[in-house]
């Protein structure tokens, strides 16, 4: 009798899918290759004919392989198939104002219409999440807690919420205190506060490029200026850039997502976040870091974060459960350092406290609510969904199209030729009920005119592969 090559800890059907995963990827299997029936995949690995067909499931759902009727199981997709990444486009080194609201604002319009295929929202489905367990911990905390949730909360937030935010933190090595975390309303809200604490109108930061819209209109309207950084996308900010600019601009704030850029994708390695705090350190400049895309990793393990590297309280980690857990319940954090007590201040000025219910029911559930298990659960089905949308751009959009390879996250930034106008292909997306963001919003400078994002976020559906398909046709049209 056969015994079991695997670990017992782990799921069986996992491991084995992971095997022949990385067999497609080294060629070993090609596309087009038969593979093993399920009854001879259960012999050779000494598993049940049921985990062998959950292996072969799990494979096909990410599109690596498919079923033929009568036939077997077959290689379907290769990664050596994937498009070029997009180039690295340098912005322009100079300290100017931003002026993004228009853009945005004739975006957001559409980007939450309903009845539409949305490929712009960078959020987790509804489907993805634990509705029912986050509305046991909303019952729960308006029956036991003081006042049924009625009164101000902490201007810091909920105690518990913030012992649940410290040991969060384990996951990437921190060492965090209670007291030393501020809730806020989501993690742009976090973002701004900082802001506000270490700048003073007409102050410059420097943000990497491209970069989440949300960031360049809190920089404007604090009323600063901004110089973009390049980035690239797979590791992300130049550390070169950072060095130069702070010498050059009197930078006085550094602001990066070093873990899954929104747009790129980018994912800093860790070495190069020591590097940056360490650069930080020695010219005193504090390093805003978002952090809200951290947990959605889809590799073996958490990437540190800048905060994990600082040791002189210049780094302001932000964060929050909007991306992860629940969009709309706003709740964000910050760990500000030696600024907490100017970030805790504008607080107080700005809203008082957050709402007291959310912040009790996150905790709760944070706390009997097996959230890593449902982060678990929601990395497999983002980076399957990554795959399945990456593979639909490949059949649908002009061979030249150029793609991230996203680690994390939620979003693709696609390249296309230089003759397609995304503003202009937006303009003709949405007259097919289809929601896309184009590029020219994640700069200040209205670069990326021929860059979209379109974000996975949504299992991946019939709706997904038309709504991909119209898209490559507007494409190509407008290539003609």
């Amino acid at each position: 009798m056969k015994t079991n090559k695997f670990n017992s800890e782990d799921y069986l059907y996992l491991q084995v899918a992971e095997g022949l995963e990385k067999m497609i990827s080294e060629e070993v299997l090609r596309i087009g290759d038969k593979l093993p029936s399920v009854r001879v995949l259960s012999e050779e690995y000494g598993i049940s004919m049921g985990t062998a067909f959950q292996a072969y499931y799990h494979l096909e759902g990410r599109g690596l392989i498919e079923a033929r009727p009568k036939s077997g199981y077959y290689v379907r997709f290769n990664y050596q198939r994937f498009p070029q990444l997009p180039n690295l486009v340098p912005p322009d080194a100079l300290s100017h104002d931003v002026s993004v609201k228009e853009m945005i604002a004739s975006i957001y319009r559409d980007i939450v219409a309903a009845d539409v295929i949305n490929l712009a929202l960078a959020v987790p489905d509804a489907s993805l999440l634990p509705t029912a367990k986050i509305n046991k911990s909303v019952v729960y905390a308006l029956r036991n807690s003081k006042d049924h949730c009625i009164n101000y909360e902490n201007t810091q937030g909920n105690l518990e919420l913030r012992q649940q935010i410290a040991k969060l933190a384990f996951n990437w090595g921190g060492k965090i205190q209670p007291e030393e975390i501020i809730v806020t309303s989501g993690c742009l809200d976090a973002i701004t506060l900082c802001l506000k604490a270490v700048t003073n109108n007409g102050d410059t930061v420097a943000v990497e490029c491209p970069n989440y819209f949300g960031i360049y209109q809190a920089i404007e309207s604090i009323g600063l200026k901004v110089v973009e950084l390049p980035a690239d996308p797979v590791q992300g900010l130049d550390l070169d850039a950072v060095e130069k600019a702070i010498l050059k601009f009197r930078v006085k704030a550094v602001v990066s997502i070093p873990n899954f850029n929104n747009p790129l994708g980018s994912c800093m390695p860790d070495e190069n976040k020591k590097k940056l705090v360490e650069i930080i350190t020695r010219f005193q400049v504090p390093l805003i870091e978002d952090d809200i895309y951290g947990e959605l990793y889809f590799g073996k393990s958490r990437p540190r974060t800048c905060k994990y590297y600082d040791t002189k309280g210049l780094v302001m980690h932000c964060s929050s459960l909007s991306k992860s857990l629940a969009p709309g319940y706003r709740i964000g954090w910050t760990i500000p350092g030696k600024y907490v007590d100017q970030v805790k201040h504008l607080k107080r000025i700005q809203n008082i406290s957050n709402p007291t219910l959310t912040q009790a029911a996150m905790a709760h559930y944070l706390k009997n609510g097996r959230y890593e298990y449902h982060l678990k659960t929601l990395r497999k089905a983002l980076h399957t969904q990554s795959l399945r949308y990456v593979q639909a751009i490949i059949k649908y959009f002009p061979a030249d199209t150029k793609v991230s390879r996203p680690h994390g996250g939620f979003s693709l930034w696609v390249q296309l030729n230089k003759k397609v106008d995304s503003f202009k292909l937006r303009t003709e997306a949405i007259k097919q009920n289809i929601s896309i963001v184009p590029g020219k919003i994640f700069s200040a400078t209205a670069n990326y005119s021929n860059c979209i994002r379109i974000s996975f976020g949504k299992p991946w559906s019939d709706d997904m592969d038309y709504g991909l398909m119209i898209l490559g046709k507007l494409i190509k049209k407008m290539l003609v």
